[in-house]
C-alpha cells in the first residue's frame, strides 16, 4: 500500500485553511458576540443588584417608617390615655367638690333652719312661761308685797350716783310713783323717798295694774324699774336676745 503524500499535504493544507477561515471569519464574531452577551448579562446583573439594593433600601425605609408610625401611634395613644386620665380625674374632682359644696350648703341650711326653729321654740316657750307667770303672780295681793318692793326701790336709789339723785330732786317735772294699786300710805312712801333722795322731790302718784306688783319711779327721761312686770319683760328680752 502506498501513501499519497501530495494528497495528504493538500488535505492538511485544506484543514489549515479551514481553521484559519473559521478563526478569521467565524470565531472572532462569535467570541465578540459571546463577550458582548456576557457584558450585557453582567450589566443586567449589575443593574439587578442595584435594583435589589434600592429595593432593599426602600424596604428598609418602609420598615423604619412603619416602626416610626407604630412608635408614634403608641406615643399618641399613651398621650391620649394620659390626657383622658387627667381629664377624668379633673372631672371627678370637680364633681366631688360640687357635691361637697352642695352637701355643706345643705347641712348649713339644715343647721340654720334647726337653729332658727330652736330659737323660735325658745322664744315661744319663754313667752308661754311669762304668760303663765303673769297669771300666777296676778293672784297675789300687790299691797302685801309693797313693803318688799319699797326696800328694793330704796336700795336702787341708794346705788344711784349722788349727782343723779340731786338731778331727780331738782327736776322741774314731778317724779311719777307708779304702783299696781293705790299705795296704802302715800305719806310714809313720800317720806321714805325724800330720805333716800336726800331732798323733797315733787311726787305724783299713779296706778298701773299691769305691774302686777312693785313700785316704779318714772320721769320723762328716766325710769327706775322695780316690778314683777319689769322682771318678766327683762327675762323675755334676755331669751329673745339669746335666740
Amino acid at each position: 500500500m502506498s501513501i499519497d503524500l501530495w494528497g495528504l499535504g493538500l488535505q492538511a493544507l485544506n484543514v489549515l485553511i479551514l481553521v484559519w477561515l473559521l478563526a478569521r471569519v467565524f470565531w472572532r464574531p462569535v467570541a465578540a458576540a459571546i463577550a458582548a452577551r456576557q457584558a450585557a448579562t453582567q450589566a443586567v446583573l449589575s443593574s439587578a443588584k442595584d435594583t435589589q439594593a434600592k429595593a432593599d433600601t426602600a424596604l428598609d425605609e418602609v420598615r423604619k417608617s412603619r416602626e416610626g408610625i407604630a412608635q408614634e401611634r403608641t406615643a399618641v395613644l399613651a398621650d391620649a390615655a394620659t390626657k383622658a386620665d387627667i381629664a377624668a380625674k379633673a372631672t371627678l374632682t370637680e364633681a366631688r367638690d360640687k357635691a361637697d359644696t352642695l352637701l355643706n350648703a345643705t347641712q348649713t341650711a339644715v343647721t340654720r333652719e334647726r337653729e332658727a326653729a330652736r330659737k323660735e321654740n325658745d322664744v315661744k316657750a319663754a313667752t308661754l312661761a311669762v304668760e303663765i307667770a303673769e297669771k300666777l303672780l296676778a293672784r297675789f295681793e300687790s299691797a302685801d308685797l309693797q313693803p318688799a318692793f319699797l326696800e328694793l326701790l330704796l336700795q336702787a336709789i341708794d346705788d344711784m350716783p349722788a349727782a343723779s339723785r340731786v338731778a331727780l330732786v331738782a327736776a322741774k317735772t314731778p317724779i311719777e310713783i307708779v304702783t299696781p294699786s293705790a299705795p296704802m300710805n302715800q305719806a310714809a312712801l313720800k317720806a321714805a323717798l325724800t330720805k333716800a333722795l336726800g331732798g323733797a322731790p315733787d311726787l305724783k302718784f299713779s296706778t298701773n295694774p299691769d305691774l302686777l306688783a312693785g313700785i316704779e319711779l318714772r320721769t320723762p327721761h328716766f325710769t327706775l324699774h322695780n316690778s314683777w312686770r319689769a322682771d318678766l319683760d327683762a327675762i323675755l328680752s334676755e331669751v329673745r336676745d339669746a335666740a
